[in-house]
Formats: C-alpha cells, sequence, structure tokens
C-alpha cells in the first residue's frame, strides 16, 4: 500500500513544508482530526494525568499546543533551546513537535547517558531550560549553577491542559529552511557527545527527496523500537504522520520486548537498531509470529548478516513478478541503513533478502541525494579499491555542532564532511565498510579492522553469538588509523546458548583469520554478554572495552 499520487504531489508542491511544521500541515492535506495516528507504549503520560494507547490528529494537535502553551508561558522565544531528558520516544516527539511549533529548538538528551556527561553536555548548549521526568529531575536541578542558568527546569507532570491557554497570537511560528529546530547527540563512543543540530530543511530533506522518487511512499503501519533522541526516531516519526502510516512508539528496544511488540502491534515495518535485531535473532523464534513483518529497517551501523538470517525467514515481503503484478513472496527483508547522527537522513542503503548472496559489510550505493567518496588522509578522492576514510555531501547534513564550530571545522577534509568510518568502493560505485576510524588497529603484521574481522568470524562460526575485536598497546601508545602506535589484537568471544566453548580459543578463532589470509589475534577469550559495555544507542563502547580487556585477557598475555 503506498501514498495516492494526489497525495504525493500536494506534499511535493507544499514549499511551506519541513519537518519544523508537519503535524500542522497535515489538515492542508485533507487529512481528517478524527484519523489515529499515533500508538503509544505506555510511557508518556498526557496532561491530563492518563496514559493513552492511540491520539487521532486531534488529540496530537491538542497536546502539541497544550506542551507550546507551557513553554511560552515558562519564556521560551524563537531559536531558544530547551532540552528535553527522557527515554521515551513519545516524550521526545511531543515536545520536539511543540518547541517547533514555537520556533524553539528541541535538544534530545537520552537519560541513559552517564550523569556526568549529561551535565557537560548540557551546559555547554546553554540552554535556555529543561524539560524531564522523574527519577531525573532532581539530578538536573544541578544546572541552576550553571552559567547562564536555564530559566526551569521543569517536569512534564507540570504541564496542565489549562496551558493551552498560553499561546501566542501568532501560532505555529513560520520557518524558513534555514530555522533549527532539533539538535541530537550521537553515540559518544569516542567521549562527549557531539550536539548536531537540524534545520527545518535538513531533517526532512532525504525524506522528501525520496518520496519525490516514488520511494519510501508506503503507508503500512510501522513500529519504531529506535532511541528516542535519535534523528532517525524523530524524522521517521514526522514521515510516517505526513504519509498517512499508523505508527506505533516502542521504546524498550530489547529484542525480546521487540517481539512482543510485533506480535500486539502487528506491523508491517519494523524500525531499530542493529543491536535490537541481534538480540531478536538471538531469542528462540520457534514459536514466534512475525508472519505480518515484510520488512526490518536497520539504522545506525552496517549490521552484521549473521545476526538476522533468523529473522529473513520469518514474515512475507512482495515482489511485482514478470506479469508486472503484485504478488508475496516468503520471507521478509533487511534494509541495512547506513547513517549518523550529523547525516539527516541515512545516505546508502542495502537491502538483504533470504537466499540472497552475504556480501559482508556492504552499505550499498550513496543514494540520490548524496555523494559519497573515500578520501586519502590529504583529502584526494581514492580510486576503488582503496581503503581511506569516508567523506559525504548531502543537503541533509548538519549544518554544525550547537555552539562548538571549533569541532565541527575539524571534522571536513577536501571539502567533505568526515564520518569517522573506514570504507572502500567497488567500480560499480558500490561501498563496503571496513570500521571506525577509532577502532581500526595497527598490528605488526598489518591493519586489523575490527568491524570486518568481527564480520568473517560471525560467518565462519555458527558457534559465536557475538565478538569484540579490540587492540591493547603499552599505556600511552596510540595506534588506530591516524597514529603510528603497534598494538596487539584480542577476540573477545560470546557463545551461542547452547555451543560448547573451544579447548583453545585463540587457535580457534586463529583458524578462521589464517584460512582467510588476515593478521591472527594475540589472544582469544570467551567471556559472557555482560562483560562488553554498550552505549546509549546500543553500540559497543570499545574505547570502554580497551580500558577493560588487559583484565579479560590476561590469561593469553
Amino acid at each position: 500500500m503506498l501514498i495516492s499520487d494526489e497525495l504525493r504531489r500536494k506534499i511535493l508542491a507544499d514549499r511551506s513544508l519541513g519537518a519544523g511544521n508537519v503535524v500542522h500541515r497535515l489538515p492542508e492535506y485533507g487529512r481528517s482530526l478524527d484519523e489515529q495516528v499515533l500508538w503509544l507504549d505506555g510511557t508518556w503520560q498526557s496532561p491530563a494525568g492518563d496514559y493513552p494507547e492511540v491520539l487521532t490528529l486531534g488529540d496530537l494537535h491538542e497536546v502539541v499546543e497544550t506542551y507550546a502553551g507551557f513553554y511560552r508561558q515558562a519564556g521560551v522565544r524563537a531559536k531558544d533551546a530547551v532540552a528535553i531528558v527522557s527515554t521515551s520516544i513519545t516524550d521526545f516527539a511531543i515536545n520536539l513537535m511543540a518547541l517547533t511549533s514555537l520556533g524553539a529548538v528541541a535538544s534530545l538528551v537520552s537519560a541513559h547517558m552517564p550523569a556526568e556527561v549529561r551535565r557537560e553536555y548540557i551546559r555547554r548548549q546553554q540552554v535556555t531550560g529543561i524539560m524531564t521526568r522523574e527519577p531525573w529531575h532532581k539530578g538536573l536541578l544541578t544546572h541552576v549553577d550553571d552559567d547562564p542558568a536555564p530559566k526551569f527546569v521543569a517536569m512534564q507532570s507540570d504541564i496542565t491542559p489549562a496551558h493551552r491557554a498560553h499561546l501566542p497570537a501568532k501560532f505555529p511560528f513560520r520557518h524558513t529552511r534555514v530555522d533549527p529546530i532539533l539538535i541530537s547527540h550521537s553515540s559518544g563512543t569516542t567521549g562527549i557527545p557531539k550536539s548536531a543540530y537540524h534545520t527545518h530543511e535538513t531533517l526532512f530533506h532525504g525524506a522528501l527527496s525520496r518520496l519525490s522518487d516514488g520511494q519510501d511512499c508506503s503507508i503500512r503501519k510501522r513500529l519504531l523500537a529506535l532511541p528516542g533522541h535519535h534523528v532517525s526516531a524523530m524524522s521517521n516519526t514526522l514521515l510516517g504522520l505526513l504519509l498517512g502510516a499508523p505508527v506505533v512508539h516502542y521504546t524498550d528496544p530489547s529484542g525480546k520486548a521487540v517481539l512482543d511488540g510485533i506480535e500486539k502491534h502487528r506491523p508491517v515495518i519494523v524500525f531499530g537498531f542493529t543491536h535490537t535485531f541481534a538480540e531478536m535473532a538471538a531469542e528462540d523464534l520457534t514459536d514466534r509470529d512475525l508472519s505480518c513483518v515484510a520488512a526490518y529497517y536497520a539504522s545506525g551501523d552496517a549490521a552484521h548478516k549473521v545476526h538476522i538470517q533468523k529473522l529473513l525467514a520469518k514474515g512475507r515481503s512482495p515482489y511485482t513478478g514478470r506479469d508486472l503484478k503484485q504478488h508475496i513472496m516468503p520471507g521478509a527483508i533487511f534494509i541495512d541503513m547506513f547513517g549518523s547522527t550529523e547525516m539527516g537522513y541515512v545516505l546508502f542503503d542495502y537491502v538483504h533478502r533470504i537466499g540472497g548472496e552475504n556480501v559482508g559489510r556492504c552499505i550499498g550505493r550513496p543514494m540520490r541525494f548524496a555523494e559519497a567518496v573515500a578520501l586519502s588522509e590529504d583529502g584526494e578522492v581514492l580510486p576503488p579499491g582503496e581503503v581511506g576514510r569516508l567523506g559525504v555531501r548531502s543537503k541533509s547534513l548538519t549544518p554544525g555542532f550547537w555552539n562548538d564550530n571549533v569541532r565541527w571545522h575539524q571534522q571536513w577534509l577536501g571539502g567533505y564532511f568526515l564520518t569517522g568510518d573506514l570504507v572502500y568502493r567497488d567500480p560499480g560505485n558500490t561501498f563496503y565498510h571496513l570500521d571506525r576510524t577509532s577502532d581500526a588497529i595497527r598490528s605488526k603484521d598489518g591493519w586489523v579492522f575490527s568491524a570486518y574481522t568481527e564480520e568473517l568470524l560471525l560467518s565462519e562460526y555458527a558457534e559465536i553469538h557475538d565478538v569484540t575485536v579490540v587492540g591493547l598497546a603499552d599505556e600511552g601508545v596510540r595506534f588506530g588509523w591516524e597514529d603510528e602506535g603497534v598494538a596487539e589484537t584480542y577476540a573477545l568471544v560470546t557463545l551461542a546458548a547452547d555451543a560448547a566453548s573451544p579447548e583453545d580459543p585463540t587457535a580457534w578463532i586463529n583458524a578462521a583469520l589464517a584460512k582467510h589470509g588476515l593478521p591472527e589475534v594475540a589472544g582469544a577469550v570467551i567471556v559472557s554478554d555482560d562483560k562488553i559495555p554498550v552505549g546509549i544507542t546500543g553500540k559497543v563502547l570499545k574505547r570502554i572495552v580497551r580500558e577493560q580487556a588487559g583484565a579479560l585477557v590476561e590469561g593469553c598475555r
């Protein structure tokens, strides 16, 4: 089921439309205020004090106006930034729509961020106010000592239906394409998260470009199990509302919870980060009914295909036959979408199908609205087959980091924005992801690309549930892509539940690496899942793993 051509034309002809005013433009397209548009997971409490299961478009308008009235009374004006600290995807979405309706900027902050990091991250933004809920409110009150101090540190329970009366005379705000609307932080895998901001145009440029090409036009029900603070959660919420596709918010991204959510809500499309799908695949799927799912969309880093093969066998997906008619084939598809907070919209995608070729670390070709290259260290565009830094250009790209120009300019090379990834491309301009620049390991036997090595080991041994490859060196020795130091490589292996531990893990791992001509590891150890620290978006924190790995591998050093 796709959006009608008539509605698609209306949307594309609407020059005022952008990410900052979606909810206010919908009635202009003939959408009924009685239409149910957003299904909730019980993590959001309305100003009336209840926990609704679904919101109509009329409900959504009322709630947005009520929140906006609160912010207006609290002194928020256009271009002011307000930090939203929560874990609920609905909290973030409602506050974003309310603040943008005033021309203000919503800074989405995961409450999972370590308290001391979160304090510094918010302080740097010099926000006008902070909105949160229990149990984080008390800790956030320390910001009243900031200079300048925020005007308020409030809880959502402070917002009541009466605040709707405080809307400004001119409402909603009329955006230009360059007006900032949202600040979203990176995963913080390398320290204090970057605060990429997006505008009325950048956050929706990719979606509207795809819509103009007749792609991403599905109006089928979608479940969003994405980190609520992430741009992908907000852009997909707004896109679903725009298309008229039922949107299900799902705050708990754990594999079991999302499986439960699929069986309850029966979505056709499921969005999540790669770790969610890995956890889903690790569950016993024998009695799980996933027949409603046609497609899984993974945002963030490239997925390991071995983690999602079990999911491909479930569900069913449409295809166009030689008779030019729609048919249904067994098995879902898995769309690996490669992007980042800064990109505003995924810039690559690669489709995995049941029985399809396993092309390790392939992220596909750049989308039509973007340009991508592999760059040398002096900013030259590299030819096919040579490994370099991934550089991108797109109108969807963030215009900068909020209050952090130095960091922003340091992330450019040769006229391209550096994503922090290492890639190569083939002659057909298909790109392959090897590693993050910070995670690549210079060893005595040559470069070890940790993500690529992990992919190979997962595909070699069915007994491996997950594996993390890290480098260890003497204190003070830096050995990443940008550094000259040399390190030893170690593999931390988590086995599948029913797998027997190998007698010699190091020899077992090195047998697979030698088979493919890759540098061997200095040691390998079997560890449990809880020994591998992950960040606020579920990514493995290799910076922290390196700090802890010494004790874990002590027996094989």
